[in-house]
């Protein structure tokens, strides 16, 4: 609820807890009469709490102040309801007509005097307005930090998915902006040796620039739009030369309707076709596994490595761990990753509950 809103529906309660006390008395507008202005000088109390006191003082924790100032309006609002609204008793008794004496009291039976110990015992006016007050205001301070905490979890919540957010998209931005070069450089070789191999490399090309520039501006995409691409890829290398790479693919989708988020298999495939030395075919391999069912995606990929220090280029070297950002921020608690080095083999697994 907004300001307005929990300030309407304060001034109706308390409106409603006035006209059942009220009911209850057997005058009922005498009642009224009286405390009329206890009910105008609380709901004074409760718009002045909600629009002023508690922004200024309670937030900005000045709590001092905000005592300070909260004890002095409920003191004064029932010392002022109670002396206009409540007049002395006594001093209505004792007025009289000049020489008049007062009639002798009637003899007691008892009764009188304990109906006026009863009364004796009663809080003052001034006290049952205090509490009145009081309780009425600190239901209101209860709503007001209630909704205070509650705007700023809200406020932390959208913060929080901002940044996640805004985090992808330079994670995005980030995935291996110089594969385009490398890739116009190859067609640009192939268009003076294979006029026919250029085109098909060009149609690889244009549908992965297709999938990245469109589709991955969405949150999700199909896997098969996500295999598509993995295999564009492995083709467009496979065109740059005669020889017969020694690279293994298994691809075996059950729906392809399945979502996952988008460029997230590929930088291993990249890592895996930069770092395995596959130009060396008598010593080197690449194998990629994928299998896609309604409750999870299970992907690896295994390549040889030379052993000895890892360069990172001044461009790219950022894949594998740009991959696991993005893991935790959109699968987190709904993916495995095992990365090992066993001699000279190199071999991700990874597997993403959809269903989870």
């Amino acid at each position: 609820m907004n300001k307005l809103n929990r300030t309407v529906f304060q001034l109706f309660l308390w409106a409603a807890v006035w006209i059942i006390l009220g009911i209850n008395q057997r005058k009922i507008m005498h009642f009224f009469n009286e405390n009329w202005l206890a009910y105008l000088l609380q709901a004074v109390l409760i718009i002045v709490l909600v629009y002023q006191v508690a922004p200024q003082f309670l937030f900005k924790k000045k709590y001092i102040s905000f005592t300070l100032i909260s004890l002095g309006s409920l003191l004064i609002s029932a010392i002022i309801s109670t002396s206009i609204m409540q007049p002395h008793i006594g001093g209505r008794m004792q007025r009289q007509a000049p020489g008049m004496e007062m009639p002798p009291p009637p003899p007691s039976d008892g009764r009188g005097e304990i109906e006026g110990l009863r009364q004796n015992n009663l809080p003052s006016p001034i006290m049952i307005n205090l509490l009145m007050l009081s309780v009425s205001y600190i239901l209101a301070i209860f709503l007001e930090t209630f909704s205070f905490a509650q705007k700023k979890e809200e406020d932390l919540i959208l913060s929080k998915s901002e940044n996640i957010e805004n985090e992808l998209k330079f994670l995005k931005s980030q995935i291996n902006p110089h594969f385009l070069f490398n890739s116009l450089n190859n067609i640009y070789s192939l268009s003076m040796i294979d006029s026919n191999k250029a085109q098909q490399s060009i149609l690889y090309l244009s549908d992965m620039l297709r999938y990245v520039l469109y589709d991955c501006e969405k949150p999700l995409v199909s896997i098969e739009r996500e295999v598509t691409y993995i295999k564009d890829f492995i083709q467009l290398f496979l065109l740059k030369s005669s020889k017969k790479y020694p690279i293994e693919t298994q691809f075996f989708i059950e729906n392809n309707a399945v979502q996952i988020a988008p460029m997230l298999l590929i930088p291993f495939v990249e890592n895996a076709f930069k770092h395995s030395n596959i130009e060396n075919i008598e010593e080197s391999f690449i194998k990629i596994n994928i299998h896609s069912s309604d409750d999870a995606i299970l992907f690896s990929v295994e390549n040889t490595f030379k052993k000895g220090p890892k360069v990172q280029d001044a461009v790219g070297g950022i894949g594998i761990q740009n991959v696991k950002k993005r893991l935790n921020l959109l699968y987190p608690d709904k993916h495995t990753l095992v990365i090992s080095e066993i001699n000279s083999t190199f071999k991700v697994e990874l597997k993403i509950n959809t269903n989870a």
